[in-house]
């Protein structure tokens, strides 16, 4: 029996996962990178975080709290370093100006959110960044 438990327990050890993916802005010292920490893989939620990296001037984690452990968090740029994150209704935005700024919003910013750059989202159970297809250019009439 001591020699089974081990092997009992085993899944339990292998149960947390910390994944992490980075959308590179201008290059890889320029980017936001996602954290997605899921305590037991049953679970149907999990923690989430951004970093935002300017190199060498700046670089920030920010928590973004619980989420569904399978959503999707969508890139917006609205431009001036500002980066707007949704996550299903939930929206945030972070700047990788500084680095400092984060804030959650209650809604879509006036401006509007500005082109998708992408998604983070997750495929064949690894979290990844899927950049957006490049839009069209405007047809002259």
């Amino acid at each position: 029996m001591k020699k089974l438990l081990p092997c009992l327990l085993l899944p339990l050890l292998m149960a947390c996962s910390d994944q992490r993916a980075s959308f590179e802005i201008a290059s890889r010292q320029h980017s936001l990178t996602l954290i997605r920490v899921q305590n037991f893989f049953w679970e149907k939620t999990a923690r989430y975080a951004i970093v935002a990296a300017r190199m060498p001037d700046c670089q920030r984690r920010h928590e973004m709290g619980p989420g569904g452990a399978e959503s999707r968090v969508e890139v917006y740029a609205p431009g001036n370093d500002a980066w707007i994150l949704k996550q299903g209704k939930r929206m945030f935005v972070v700047e990788t100006r500084s680095c400092e700024g984060f804030a959650k919003l209650d809604g879509e910013p006036d401006g509007g959110m500005g082109p998708l750059q992408g998604t983070f989202q997750m495929r064949s159970g690894t979290l990844s960044f899927v950049a957006a297809p490049p839009s069209e250019a405007p047809v002259a009439q």
